[in-house]
This record gives C-alpha cells, structure tokens and sequence, in this order.
C-alpha cells in the first residue's frame, strides 16, 4: 500500500474586519474551530490558521503533509514569493521558527470551494 500525503485545510476570518477571529484546521475529515481567538484583521487570521496547521502536523509527528488554505498573500508571504512587513512580519517569524523544527512544510493554494477549513468556518454563519 503506498502512504498517501496528509492533506492539512486552514482558514481564518473575523466579523467585523477587524473584529472577533476565528480559525479552522481540518484534516482526516476532522474540523478543530477556534473562536474570538483576539481581535485582529482577517490577515491576522488566516497567519493563526497556517501557524495552527502546522502546529497540528508537528503535533502528529507527521512527515508528509500539505498545507492548504485559500489566502493567496498569506501563502505568498509564508513562501517568500512576497515580502511581509509590519505585523505580519511577526507571524512570519513565527511560522518560520515552527518550519525550522521539522520537515519544510509545503503549501499550496487552493480554491475557496475546496477549502474545507473555510466550509467548517461558513457553517458557523448561515446567511
């Protein structure tokens, strides 16, 4: 049987922006939703949800693994394809200390539809 990579979902947001955050990690069709984390922007949140992601994969001892979330900026500065200033220099340094602990994490962005963090997270809020 050949070991498939373990996919990792994250997705942050706050209502109102800024406001309340929120984050949801889902992987193995699990959903771990976090609420009123602080108040910050949603950038500040979508940062906590990759953080939270890989916090999981280090958590499980795990290898293998993807991170994938809808944040195009957030995966562009976690990739070093874009430069992170100001506070979200901040969560960059830590995502980075946390990378630093293990195997070099892979992102990837995906669509909103298939981002089963940002489903769990829409459920939480029915229009």
């Amino acid at each position: 049987m050949i070991a498939r990579r373990t996919k990792i979902y994250f997705d942050g947001g706050c209502r109102p922006n800024p406001g309340p955050m929120e984050i949801a990690v889902v992987t193995g069709g699990v959903a771990t939703v976090e609420r009123d984390i602080g108040t910050g922007s949603s950038l500040d949140a979508e940062w906590l949800s990759l953080i939270a992601a890989l916090r999981l994969a280090r958590a499980r001892g795990l290898t293998d693994f993807v991170l994938l979330g809808d944040a195009a900026a957030v995966i562009a500065q976690a990739t070093d394809k874009v430069r992170a200033h100001g506070r979200v220099a901040g969560h960059l340094a830590a995502f980075r200390a946390l990378a630093d602990e293990g195997p070099s994490p892979r992102i990837r962005h995906i669509g909103r539809a298939q981002n089963l963090a940002g489903i769990a997270l829409a459920k939480l809020h029915p229009r």
